[in-house]
C-alpha cells in the first residue's frame, strides 16, 4: 500500500475506527441468462470468537454481539477499495445493501455501475479479490479475562455489544500490514499493557504484604527471645 494511503488509514484509526478482514464473492445468480455485477458476503458474525492477537503469553480473541449493531449508524455507508479512492457501491444509492440476520452482518453490493466497478467485480468472480475489511468505531464493549496459572498464559476474549457507526465495507489487496492488521494490534496491545500494568501492581502489593510480615515475624521472634 502506497505510503500516503496508509498514514490516512493510521490517521482513522488513532481517532477510533477499526477494520476487521471478511470475506466476499460473486453473488450467484438464479437466472443464468441475466447479466449482473453483484458480490456479496459477511462483514461480520456474530457470537463466533476469531484470534485478534497472540503476544507473549496473551492471546486476544473477539466476537460481535447479536444486538451490537441495533443503534448502529449507517446512513451513509460505502464500498471502497484498501478503504481508499473511488467509491464502487453506497448504500445512499441504493447500490449498497447491508442488514442483520441471525448469522451477523450482511452486504450485498451492485458494482455495475461504473466500468472500474465491473473491472473489480471480474476480479472477484475470478478469484483475485476474496477479502474484504469493514471500518468501525465501538461505543461500548466489555471483556472476560482468564489466566492459567499453570503455565502464566492469559485468555482476553473481547464481546462488542454496541457499535457506533459503520463507515465502509472494502475490497483489501491484503498487504503486510493493512488496516485490518494495524487496529487488530493497536487494540491488543492497549489491552496487554493494561493486563500487565495490574500483574505488576498485584506483584508489589504482594512483595509488600510479604516483606511486612516478614518484618512482623522478625518482631515477634526478638520479642520472645527477650
Amino acid at each position: 500500500m502506497e505510503q500516503n494511503k496508509m498514514d490516512k488509514i493510521l490517521q482513522k484509526i488513532d481517532s477510533g475506527r477499526e477494520y476487521r478482514r471478511m470475506e466476499i464473492r460473486a453473488k450467484e445468480v438464479d437466472d443464468q441468462t441475466k447479466e449482473e455485477c453483484k458480490v456479496d458476503g459477511y462483514a461480520s458474525t456474530f457470537n463466533e470468537p476469531y484470534e485478534l492477537w497472540t503476544f507473549d503469553g496473551y492471546t486476544v480473541r473477539e466476537q460481535i454481539d447479536p444486538h451490537a449493531f441495533d443503534e448502529c449508524d449507517m446512513s451513509d455507508v460505502i464500498m471502497q477499495y484498501d478503504h481508499q479512492g473511488r467509491v464502487f457501491a453506497r448504500n445512499s444509492n441504493g447500490t449498497l445493501q447491508i442488514k442483520t440476520d441471525e448469522h451477523g452482518l450482511y452486504m450485498e453490493a451492485d458494482l455495475s455501475g461504473t466500468e472500474i466497478g465491473r473491472q473489480l467485480f471480474e476480479e472477484i468472480k475470478g478469484g483475485y479479490t476474496t477479502k474484504m475489511s469493514f471500518g468501525f468505531t465501538v461505543d461500548e464493549d466489555k471483556r472476560e479475562i482468564t489466566e492459567n496459572v499453570a503455565d502464566g498464559t492469559v485468555d482476553v476474549l473481547r464481546t462488542i455489544t454496541k457499535i457506533r457507526k459503520l463507515y465502509d465495507v472494502s475490497a483489501v489487496s491484503l498487504p503486510a500490514n493493512d488496516g485490518t492488521e494495524i487496529s487488530a494490534r493497536s487494540y491488543s496491545d492497549g489491552v496487554i499493557a493494561e493486563l500487565e500494568a495490574e500483574r505488576l501492581q498485584r506483584k508489589a502489593k504482594e512483595e509488600a504484604r510479604a516483606k511486612a510480615l516478614a518484618a512482623l515475624n522478625k518482631y515477634h521472634k526478638e520479642v520472645s527471645n527477650d
